[in-house]
């Protein structure tokens, strides 16, 4: 029996990973952020993106360029 735990899918993401998800720049998150085109969050300084703000960005963009 494999006791390896499952890795959970994280469900907020940092800048970078953001990024990464969305084959962007850093900057355009940002770009994307201050605009209010990709929900985002403060925690201390750090600045995360729920993983389903990922999703709703790329829907919104596909909205955009139909």
């Amino acid at each position: 029996m494999d006791t390896t735990p499952t890795p959970i899918a994280p469900r907020v993401l940092r800048v970078e990973e953001a990024a990464q998800a969305l084959g962007i720049g850093r900057s355009l998150v940002y770009d994307l952020i201050r605009s209010g085109r990709l929900r985002s969050f403060k925690v201390g300084s750090r600045r995360l993106i729920p993983a389903a703000a990922i999703d709703e960005t790329i829907a919104t963009l596909m909205k955009e360029a139909a």
